[in-house]
């Protein structure tokens, strides 16, 4: 039998907290490693406990969930713990600050106890957790704060079929999507999306998406 993924939860209010925390110990494959309620006891727990996944909220006492995230994934970390942030609608600015910071995704906090579970599968598994409608309504808001001040793409090292399937990444495509809009295999996706990582040194889609946008790949 597997060993289940370990789940520390972070949230400020106890009831939020307790629910999730219940609802990932109920499942065979996953199981709470801790929990907290304010960001710098989730960075020392953390740290402590090395959890596979830290569910993390983004308004919280002593240290906010961004400062906590950017401690534990941030890009100077040399072992990231991988952070799956949850929010509300009317945070989309704390929650791309988030994905800055080095999150592998985000759930809004309305979103059915199946879909938190399959977010902390998939972010476990490290891959990023997009949804596509919220992702081009978030980045694409922030996107003048994040592209180069001139306005103008930068070079970079990318075939023109590699930026294609960027652009198609950064418009919250899933790989199946973009095989059927490209006329491609999915496993032909997945290696242009390896390739396109690793050339532009980014961890996962979250940040090819940001990557994207700053260099005026996408409007």
């Amino acid at each position: 039998m597997s060993t289940p993924v370990r789940v520390l939860v972070c949230d400020d209010q106890v009831l939020i907290r307790t629910g999730l925390a219940t609802i990932i110990d109920a499942q065979p494959d996953l199981e709470v490693a801790g929990e907290c309620g304010d960001g710098q006891t989730a960075v020392d727990l953390a740290r402590k406990l090395r959890p596979d996944v830290v569910v993390m909220d983004v308004r919280m006492p002593v240290l906010d969930g961004i400062e906590a995230t950017r401690l534990l994934a941030g890009a100077p970390v040399a072992h990231p713990v991988k952070v799956l942030v949850v929010t509300t609608f009317n945070l989309d600015e704390y929650v791309y600050e988030a994905l800055r910071a080095g999150a592998s995704g985000f759930l809004l906090k309305d979103a059915p106890p199946d879909r938190l579970l399959h977010g902390i599968r998939t972010v476990a598994m490290g891959a990023a957790l997009l949804d596509p409608d919220v992702t081009r309504r978030l980045v694409g808001r922030y996107a003048a704060r994040i592209r180069p001040p001139r306005g103008t793409p930068q070079d970079i090292p990318l075939t023109p079929r590699e930026t294609e399937v960027l652009r198609l990444i950064a418009d919250g495509l899933s790989n199946s999507e973009i095989a059927a809009a490209l006329v491609i295999s999915p496993e032909t996706v997945k290696t242009f999306v390896s390739r396109i990582l690793t050339k532009l040194g980014l961890r996962d889609r979250v940040q090819a998406v940001v990557y994207a946008y700053r260099h005026g790949l996408v409007t």
